[in-house]
Parts: structure tokens; C-alpha cells; sequence
């Protein structure tokens, strides 16, 4: 989302109650006793995630609490979510976290939605469900993600939005302890919540975040991105090989010991599979016949230089979401940066190839042109296409080096829907996956759980399968699919949200689910 720093300004707490003033506070202004300002409690929930029941700031009274304003969508939110993790490992007996999932898109709002964010992302703390933006009215918040400090009084001592806030969070917290301990207003007793994970099973994939086929070797490929693993199978779904122990970490080794930290898109070529190794910011080459894993590149650090161009092992990247391998380059949908990213694999270089880094909806030549998180790859062989998901369009990126990004289907950051149609007539709702096919792109409609087809020429885009089931027993098609692959007459899809594999044959529209064999769910000792 975009980022804005965000100065003292005069708040209103809620559309209904008429512009009652209530101040802003940002990271380099102070509360005194005599203008303290109580925090607003949170009115207008519309549900309570990853604990027993409803809270209110009563409930907290005593402790420091952090106020994290997110949507489940955003990749600036997700970037948050490790130094929120920190702090709470940091001060377990003085913190507590709570997000006010506040949507953007209209599938975000529903509680299941969020549970499932909750559990990809592997969240600690409590959730609120702002569906109405009753919460963020209150606060006064606006960009994603914001970060609010509430005092053991109560009272609203800091208001910032953006990532990368944790040293100012982790100085402010101290400065809260010391004079908290001295008035004796601290509450050091450890709060316990019911976590949405305590009540889920060990399914033998994980939120799947892509899927890729080599034909010639029978084999498939899944990114069992939250297990932090890949899974190899046959084409029936028999296990040939797991890399990746299934432990969130950074490690390379055997495949038995190696760790990734949510794992996305992959491509092959040489016997070596390629994955985009999202959470650790790093590229990672598995060699298939060795069964080994080493990093081809990232140094390991969140990149902030969006030209990172150099080295490929010292250039830092940005949350990898996808790669696609034309000859010796290969292309990579740097989310993060809001990026196309391109590597060359002989020469072990790599270099931002299109988008300036702004976050929003631009066409134009490679340098000037905008993305906004861009997810999924595809080509016809000339052109790269782009699953572009904030802005939920798909984006035409010449290979060549020169020419301009077009833009196929899609307007801006805020038009989404569900819509067929033509051109400007077609909506799409955060689509994360594409996949090119003869003549057509196909669409990972994420948000809607459709996969549609999108003509690039005609600007055609006609809903293939998926959408809500009919009749109250039946089941839908797809939840929430982030990613595609077409091989051999079929369309293999990472059905994220039904952690499973589905495969469409392309003839008879007939819809199966890969049956895994000999591959279970990581036997790893229960977080807390």
C-alpha cells in the first residue's frame, strides 16, 4: 500500500459521532499528563480471530499494547508481521499485539478469510475484524499498514504507518517499561490466547502457493509455502523428494535439512529447480539429482535499492513472488519492490528490468512504468505477462529490452469486482496467478476463486470455472487458487486456501484433485 508519514493531524472518531476532535499523534510527539489522549475502545467489531472471545480496552488495561492496522492482501502488512513477532518474543510479559484487519478488498472482509490469513501467515496475536472501518475511522488511520501504541493508561502515544518501524517501536516500548515499573502500572502477567492453529490438522499440504509440471521428467512441483517446504511428486502424486525440513529458517544443505521460509514460485531448467524464497527474500537453487539446496541470490536482508543491480548474492531483494526462465535470464516478479527483476544465470548478475518501484497502476517505458505486487508470470515466448495483484490486472512487459508495459485488463489500485467482459468492462479481484495457453492467458482469479481466461489481443476475459457453488450443500470449485500451470492437456492449480492441487483437463473442463501419496504433514514439536 502506499506509504505516508504521517503528521499531527485532527482525528474523527467515528462517523456518527460528529468531528469529535482527537489528535494524531506521530513518532516524534510525546503525550503530557495534562493533554493525555485515551485511546478509542474497539467499537463496531464484526469478529474476533486467534482468541476465545471479543476484548476491549479494559481487558488491556496494565499492559503496552501495539495496534497493527493491516489487510491481508497487502505485501507492506506482511513485511510488518516479523518485527511484530520480534517484539512479542522480546517482551512476552509486557505486550500484547492485536491487528484490526481492516479490508480493501470486499473477500477480505469475511471472518473465514482473515482465520485462513491468520494461519498462512502464521500469526501470535489476537485479530479484530474491522470490516466496516469503524476501528480505522476511530483511529484516524490512513494508509496500510499503521502501527499505534496504546499505554498501560490507555492513552495513544504513537501513530505511524509503514514498514520498517522496529527500532522506533522497540525504543518507544522500552521508554513505556521504565516509566510504567516506576508508577507501577505495568502488568507483567502473560496473556494467553486461543490461536486459530491450536485447532487445526495436519493436512499433507499447507497453503500451496504455486505449482509447477516438467513434462519430460513426470514430475510436479509444489511450493508447500507455509509447511516452508517443496514437494516433488510423480504425475500421479506419488512422492519422489521433499526439500526443506518444514520449519520456517534459512539454511541450505541436503534436502533434509535445508529450510525455506514460505516458498513461492518456481521455474526449471537444467535440472535445477528455481523457488522464490518469499519470506527470506532469497532465490534458491535446488539441484534434483544431488537433492541439494543452495541461494543463487539475495545476501539475506530485505532489499531497499530498487535498481539492485550487481552480484546476485549481494544485491538484497524484496519478497520474490514468482520466476520465469527464458534462455539464460530469468525473470522475477520482485513483489516487494513493486518490480520485474531480471537475473542472468550464467553470469550470476541481477538488475530491476521494469517498474520505477511506485506502488500503483502505470504503462509507459520499462524505467518509467508501475506495478503494484506483481505475483504470477507467464509468457507466449515475446511478451511476459504479469499477474499485477493489488491493482488486479494483468500486465503485458516486452522481453526484448525496449518497448513499453501495457496494461491488458485492469484500471487502478482501488477498481476490482468480478466481471466478464471487455477491456474497461472487466474486473478481476487480486489475481495472483497466470499461465499462457494457446492464444490465451489463463487467470488465477484469487479473490473471486475462479480461473478465467483473458484474450491479450481482444481484451476478452470470459470466467472458466470456479465462482460460488450452487445450493447450500455443494462445494465450491476452488478457494482462493494463487497459482497456475498448463501441461500435457491439463491445468495444474494451487488451490492455496483448500491446501490442495487441483487439475483441470483442458478438453472436458473435468476438475480432480492430485491424490498425494507417501507425503505427510512435517512431524515438528507444537509452537506455543
Amino acid at each position: 500500500m502506499r506509504l505516508t508519514r504521517l503528521w499531527p493531524v485532527v482525528l474523527v472518531i467515528l462517523p456518527a459521532i460528529a468531528l469529535l476532535p482527537f489528535f494524531w499523534l506521530n513518532t516524534t510527539q510525546r503525550v503530557s499528563a495534562q493533554r493525555a489522549v485515551k485511546a478509542p475502545d474497539f467499537d463496531g467489531a464484526a469478529g474476533w480471530l486467534n482468541t476465545a472471545g471479543p476484548l476491549k480496552m479494559s481487558d488491556l488495561k496494565g499492559k503496552i499494547v501495539v495496534l497493527d492496522f493491516w489487510t491481508l492482501c497487502c505485501i507492506n502488512c506482511i513485511h510488518v508481521l516479523p518485527d511484530l513477532d520480534k517484539l512479542e518474543k522480546k517482551y512476552p510479559n509486557e505486550l500484547v499485539v492485536i491487528g484490526v484487519h481492516t479490508p480493501k478488498f470486499d473477500s477480505e472482509k469475511s471472518n473465514e478469510s482473515i482465520r485462513k490469513a491468520i494461519l498462512r501467515y502464521e500469526i501470535s496475536h489476537p485479530v479484530v475484524n474491522d470490516a466496516n472501518r469503524r476501528i480505522w475511522a476511530a483511529f484516524g488511520s490512513r494508509a496500510w499498514p499503521t502501527i499505534g501504541i496504546v499505554d498501560p493508561e490507555g492513552n495513544l502515544v504513537y501513530m505511524d504507518s509503514g514498514e520498517g518501524q522496529y527500532a522506533e517501536l522497540d525504543r518507544e516500548i522500552q521508554r513505556l517499561i521504565k516509566i510504567h515499573k516506576e508508577k507501577k502500572t505495568l502488568n507483567t502477567r502473560p496473556m494467553k490466547f486461543e490461536l486459530a492453529r491450536a485447532s487445526e490438522g495436519g493436512s499433507p499440504l499447507f497453503f500451496p502457493g504455486k505449482v509447477s509440471v516438467d513434462l519430460e521428467g513426470k514430475r510436479i512441483f509444489i511450493a508447500d509455502s507455509t509447511h516452508h517446504r517443496i514437494v516433488i511428486t510423480d504425475l500421479d502424486g506419488k512422492k519422489i523428494a521433499i526439500a526443506g525440513m518444514g520449519e520456517a529458517g534459512t539454511k541450505d544443505g541436503s534436502f533434509a535439512t535445508a529450510q525455506f521460509n514460505d516458498p513461492q514460485g518456481m521455474a526449471f531448467k537444467d535440472g535445477i529447480l528455481y523457488v522464490s524464497d518469499r519470506k527470506n527474500h532469497l532465490i534458491r537453487a535446488l539441484d534434483l539429482k544431488k537433492e541439494t539446496v543452495t541461494t543463487v541470490a539475495g545476501n539475506g536482508e530485505q532489499g531497499r535499492d530498487r535498481d539492485g543491480d550487481g552480484p546476485a548474492l549481494r544485491v538484497g531483494l524484496n519478497s520474490p513472488w514468482d520466476l520465469l526462465i527464458q534462455g539464460d535470464r530469468m525473470f522475477v516478479a520482485m513483489a516487494g519492490h513493486h518490480q520485474i527483476w531480471i537475473m542472468d544465470l550464467k553470469k550470476g548478475t541481477i538488475a530491476a528490468y521494469a517498474g520505477d518501484g511506485g506502488e500503483d497502476l502505470v504503462d509507459g517505458t520499462l524505467s518509467r512504468s508501475r506495478f503494484a505486487q506483481p505475483s504470477g508470470l507467464t509468457t507466449d515466448g515475446r511478451t511476459l505477462y504479469v499477474a499485477d495483484s493489488e491493482t488486479s490486472s494483468v500486465r503485458a512487459v516486452p522481453m526484448t529490452g525496449r518497448g513499453e508495459v501495457r496494461t491488458i485488463v485492469g484500471e487502478d489500485l482501488f477498481y476490482f469486482g468480478d466481471q466478464d467482459g471487455v477491456g474497461r468492462a472487466v474486473k478481476l479481484q487480486h489475481a495472483l496467478g497466470v499461465a499462457y495457453h494457446d492464444g490465451l492467458i489463463y487467470v488465477a482469479d484469487t479473490y473471486n476463486s475462479k480461473i478465467k481466461t483473458l484474450d491479450p489481443i481482444t481484451k476478452t476475459a470470459k470466467t472458466y470455472l470456479g465462482g460460488e457453488a450452487a445450493g447450500w450443500l455443494a462445494t465450491p470449485l476452488f478457494n482462493e487458487p494463487g497459482g497456475l500451470c498448463i501441461a500435457g492437456g491439463k491445468i495444474y492449480i494451487a488451490d492455496t486456501n483448500a491446501h490442495r492441487i487441483r487439475i483441470v483437463d483442458l478438453k472436458t473442463k473435468a476438475v480432480s484433485t492430485l491424490k498425494l501419496t507417501g507425503v505427510e504433514a512435517p512431524k515438528l514439536t507444537a509452537k506455543e
